[in-house]
């Protein structure tokens, strides 16, 4: 018999892309996909799947451009990224699984989740929501266009090129500064989708589970998710932030277990 807690490497080609993941459990057992954010891997989330250990099969996986799977071999936004998975759980042959996604792997699980036959879906800090922008970010962004036409027009395509991804490296995010210029530029767009009217085609019970002090997706994009998905609910935790499976462990892995049991 196979030791249940065992955890085997995997790697699919699909979509142009090496896919890495893991696979734990039993084959019998009921499946539980886990995706982590954008900048993270299976590592990150590893806390999330040890909690199933001996009960479910987990499947935690690096999405596309972090940890051991390839760049996609082109700009993706979230459509893409959802096919891959689906394309992954057909090929393992997983029936009505768990659907877990921390940040941007919430936004996969949303798009998803509004599509197939999912058991349930746990939602951590999730991503999915387009943030409300203010003026002075799109006063920004077309100062920054203005730049890169009259770069490209002064400078010529390489070095006009060059000068521009040395300025869009120290103007964004942590995140994007850590990515090649390929994944920002798939950042850029998934961003930019709003996952809103999707929401309410979502026919699996949805756990949302936050930390209050959320500044990357703040609090306020879990309660307009709670009443958009039809069977939502809101768990969240003070004095946590955005990897509130992290500031907040014991209370996450009793939500969890109450909610997937």
């Amino acid at each position: 018999m196979n030791n249940p807690q065992s955890t085997a490497d995997r790697f699919e080609e699909i979509n142009g892309v090496s896919l890495h993941f893991t696979d734990s459990g039993e084959k019998d057992l009921d499946p539980v996909i886990i995706m982590h954010g954008w900048g993270c891997n299976v590592s990150t989330v590893a806390s999330i799947a040890n909690i199933f250990k001996g009960k479910k099969r987990v499947i935690n996986i690096d999405l596309p451009g972090h940890g051991q799977s390839s760049e996609p071999p082109e700009v993706w936004g979230i459509e893409k990224f959802t096919q891959t998975i689906e394309t992954l759980v057909a090929r393992l042959g997983l029936v009505r699984p768990i659907l877990i996604g921390h940040s941007f792997g919430g936004r996969i699980s949303i798009l998803m989740g509004s599509r197939n036959d999912i058991s349930k879906i746990i939602l951590v800090d999730a991503a999915g929501i387009k943030p409300k922008r203010k003026l002075k970010y799109y006063y920004k962004v077309y100062s920054f266009k203005l730049l890169k036409r009259l770069a490209l027009l002064c400078l010529g395509k390489e070095r006009g090129n060059a000068f521009i991804e040395k300025r869009r490296s120290k103007a964004g995010s942590a995140d994007y500064r850590n990515s090649s210029p390929r994944m920002r530029a798939v950042m850029s767009v998934c961003v930019n989708e709003d996952l809103k009217p999707v929401m309410p085609l979502i026919k699996a019970p949805t756990l949302l589970v936050w930390g209050e002090n959320d500044t990357a997706t703040p609090l306020s994009d879990a309660k307009t998710m709670e009443k958009l998905i039809p069977d939502a609910g809101l768990v969240s935790f003070k004095g946590c932030g955005h990897y509130s499976f992290l500031d907040a462990p014991g209370p996450f892995k009793a939500v969890i277990n109450e909610f997937t049991k």
